[in-house]
């Protein structure tokens, strides 16, 4: 399954390169309900309707290269030990489901964005459901070291999973860095945290 992501990922941003606009206004995750004027380059217009599609197309959409590079390297460096670890069928059902996680917590952060007098925006790419990924890694090799870029040392994943959900976390109650998701990376470390704990049966699905 990471094979054909990965697959599947590149070919769509291959299209989406020949014809952005139609992409990003059909498949992009935009708010749910009236979500009012879009600033564009020719001015103010309606803004793209939410279709419920959109909670999984939008993860297969990228802002650039260097996005979909990243996203990508982590669903090939994380999902292939996990996919190894659970087999191609419960991968794939965790995968998606922190993928919709993530949008639809990205849906209340729109909402809460428009209801302060912000404008509606697009979101896209597979960062949701990688953060998913990231923190399943961490549960499953709690102890196994990730080498970080920057600074270039190592530490066991528990302890990077811990710090970068508390950093997105920081980030998005901060308002640091808007024009990136980080309520839906959370979103997608929560329903896979869930996920993980209905299939161990333990809190809050134990009792």
């Amino acid at each position: 399954m990471v094979r054909w992501l990965l697959i599947v990922n590149v070919l769509i941003y291959v299209f989406q390169g020949m014809s952005p606009g139609y992409w990003i206004i059909n498949y992009a995750l935009w708010p749910a309900g009236d979500p009012g004027l879009l600033q564009t380059p020719e001015g103010l217009a309606r803004a793209p309707a939410f279709h419920i599609w959109q909670l999984v197309s939008y993860g297969f959409l990228h802002g650039g290269l260097s996005h979909l590079f990243l996203n990508l390297f982590a669903l090939w460096m994380f999902g292939s030990a996990i996919e190894r670890f659970w087999g191609p069928l419960r991968f794939s059902l965790y995968y998606f489901v922190c993928l919709i996680g993530a949008g639809l917590v990205q849906l209340i952060a729109m909402d809460l964005h428009l209801r302060a007098g912000g404008m509606p925006y697009p979101t896209l790419g597979a960062s949701g459901a990688v953060f998913g990924l990231l923190l399943a890694f961490g549960m499953m090799f709690p102890n196994e070291r990730i080498l970080l870029l920057f600074p270039p040392v190592p530490i066991k994943a528990k302890w990077f999973v811990l710090g970068y959900g508390g950093l997105e976390l920081f980030f998005g109650v901060a308002g640091i860095a808007s024009n990136i998701a980080h309520f839906a990376h959370l979103g997608g470390m929560l329903f896979g945290l869930l996920l993980i704990q209905f299939w161990r049966r333990r809190f809050p699905f134990s009792f």
